[in-house]
């Protein structure tokens, strides 16, 4: 004897919880109230209720680690729109370093090599962290060390805005090193 298919129960919809404990939420005994048109103190809980209703506020718990909890008389979907602003606005404002590349040859001549250290400089500069590595073609793979030489010229020249995060390495044809900025503090303690 076959059963029917059953039928679908409908989507899960989690519950969602406010990340604050807002108003009646709130069950610790007593709190320090802050916020405008507020008299900052120490209330029972029940008191700074009544007195966030009575302004036509919430109450919203800003600090529930402190001992007594900070709770704070505030529009609730109001704080939240300003916390989301806030928020959009440092990720707008920060902002992620690069990694920028710059390649050699172990031949490379100086004026080549000129020019693509003043460009390392600028990137460094910016914030951004720098690839440097050497290409071997063919054969060329057995001048190891010209290349290493390239690389480590290459740290000495831009030791003063930039340090070096490991020494040159081989990878398949490739040698590589990365030279990362040196940060904002160091520079205002020298």
């Amino acid at each position: 004897m076959a059963f029917p298919p059953r039928p679908p129960r409908g989507r899960f919809i989690p519950r969602k919880e406010p990340e604050h404990r807002i108003n009646n939420m709130i069950r610790v005994p007593e709190v320090r109230l802050v916020g405008d048109n507020v008299e900052v103190g120490v209330y029972p809980t029940q008191k700074a209720l009544q007195i966030a209703q009575e302004l036509g506020l919430d109450l919203v718990e800003i600090s529930p680690q402190a001992v007594p909890p900070v709770c704070k008389a505030i529009d609730y979907n109001k704080f939240l729109y300003e916390k989301k602003k806030k928020e959009k606005e440092m990720k707008a404002n920060s902002k992620a370093a690069e990694l920028k590349e710059i390649r050699f040859t172990p031949n490379t001549d100086d004026h080549d090599f000129d020019f693509k250290s003043k460009h390392a400089e600028n990137f460094l500069k910016e914030g951004n962290k720098v690839k440097a590595y050497v290409q071997f073609k063919g054969r060329a793979i057995q001048f190891k060390e010209r290349g290493e030489l390239v690389l480590l010229k290459f740290a000495e020249r831009l030791k003063e805005i930039g340090q070096v995060e490991g020494l040159p390495k081989l990878e398949g044809k490739r040698m590589l090193m990365i030279i990362a900025p040196k940060s904002a503090k160091k520079k205002k303690e020298a």
